[in-house]
């Protein structure tokens, strides 16, 4: 009896995995999550908050230090009261539902700490001030 050839293709092909839209989902995605993501801005220096009884946490986008030498600290420059308007203005066009936190230091004075916070308010930004919590 004659054998009869195989049905099985013995003939090696090579198989190319296309990487390509791999590739395209992988950057979408990574682009994705870089436009979505929101990034805190950091006063950029340290304040000795004052204690309190209670403290909520927060997820503030902004926050915005006053020293013990009434330093106004936002995004790591000192600022003075009067140039506030054009810094938080750029503040919320880069982040329209922006919240801010104010860490003001235990010897600033609380009009100035004041003065900030309605000047944040005077632009539609919810503002808390930030204390330790005992």
């Amino acid at each position: 009896m004659a054998r009869r050839g195989s049905r099985v293709n013995t003939d090696e092909e090579e198989v190319e995995l296309n990487m390509t839209p791999m590739l395209d989902v992988v950057f979408i995605l990574l682009i994705f999550f870089i436009v979505t993501s929101v990034f805190i801005k950091e006063p950029g220096t340290d304040t000795f908050r004052p204690d309190a009884l209670t403290e909520e946490s927060l997820n503030p986008s902004m926050l915005v230090a006053v020293t013990a030498e009434n330093e106004i600290w936002i995004n790591r420059r000192v600022y003075e009261l009067a140039e506030l308007q054009p810094v938080i203005e750029q503040l919320l066009q880069e982040n329209p539902r922006a919240r801010a936190t104010i860490q003001g230091d235990e010897g600033a004075d609380i009009g100035v700490i004041l003065d900030v916070q309605d000047r944040l308010l005077e632009n539609g930004i919810d503002v808390t001030i930030s204390t330790l919590q005992e």
